[in-house]
């Protein structure tokens, strides 16, 4: 058997497919990639559990059934697994397969700090517990009668908030998740 170290695999960048080159370092993915020759192809992330030398032949892709083919490329909880001699043979965890194979991919941005409390501007205002009374004349016989009336009663100061500053983001670290595009 021949000492196999690299491998390159047809890649999809852009609409433009690129040979694109992978180390491999485990005697075991070696082993089982020597026996595929060239024909490696990616088929998907499956839920149908695998494990190294499980014969499974029919897989669970996107809830699709899949009948694995020799050189079949699959990915099972973080793991690839190449489907040879009737055979899933593991090539580890490198996670190679699950981005390198894909037309698009999501991704999420968790940013990493503190919000603050928005901040604000106060003023006292005073409410009016009375009206008063407007003032009022009359006259009988020859006689004015005036009556100044009464001023509105002030009550207690009342806090009024007046301005409202934006909260401030602080961070200066973010979390970013790329996984294939569902």
């Amino acid at each position: 058997m021949a000492d196999i170290s690299h491998i390159t695999i047809p890649v999809d960048v852009e609409g433009t497919i690129t040979p694109t080159t992978f180390n491999i370092k485990d005697a075991t993915a070696r082993q089982a990639i020597s026996g595929l020759g060239n024909a490696l192809k990616w088929v998907g992330v499956t839920t149908t559990k695998l494990t190294d030398g499980a014969t499974t032949a029919i897989i669970t892709i996107n809830g699709e059934s899949h009948t694995a083919a020799s050189g079949d490329l699959t990915q099972y909880n973080g793991e690839e697994f190449a489907f040879a001699e009737g055979a899933w043979q593991s090539l580890g965890k490198n996670n190679f397969g699950k981005l390198a194979f894909v037309d698009e991919v999501e991704a999420s941005y968790t940013p990493v700090g503190t919000n603050s409390k928005p901040t604000t501007t106060t003023a006292s205002v005073y409410s009016i517990t009375n009206v008063g009374k407007l003032p009022s004349m009359t006259v009988t016989s020859e006689t004015l009668i005036f009556d100044p009336g009464t001023l509105p009663t002030k009550g207690s100061a009342q806090t009024v908030v007046t301005d409202v500053a934006a909260p401030k983001f602080t961070g200066t670290a973010a979390t970013i998740t790329s996984q294939p595009a569902s």
